[in-house]
């Protein structure tokens, strides 16, 4: 029997934090709507959002260590890492 993401009980307390979040800075002042309030609002659905995604890429695989990204540019990483 396989398991949703919205059955996790990790998803569906991230999602709980996101909407709280959203609650939250909603009384933050207008002048940072473009600023902080974007960026916690981002951060905080960010959560729910890659749980759900992790669970859609890894349906069916035994779980094991985490691997890297498959999105990510190897280019970067040697760019940015490999500064010694």
């Amino acid at each position: 029997m396989s398991r949703t993401y919205r059955e996790l009980l990790v998803w569906q307390k991230a999602k709980h934090l996101a909407t709280l979040v959203y609650c939250e800075t909603e009384g933050f002042p207008r002048s940072e709507i473009f600023g902080l309030t974007s960026q916690i609002r981002r951060a905080a659905i960010s959560i729910p959002s890659n749980i759900a995604e992790g669970q859609g890429r890894d349906e069916g695989r035994i779980p094991t260590l985490p691997r890297p990204s498959s999105g990510f540019n190897p280019r970067t990483r040697n760019s940015t890492w490999n500064r010694a």
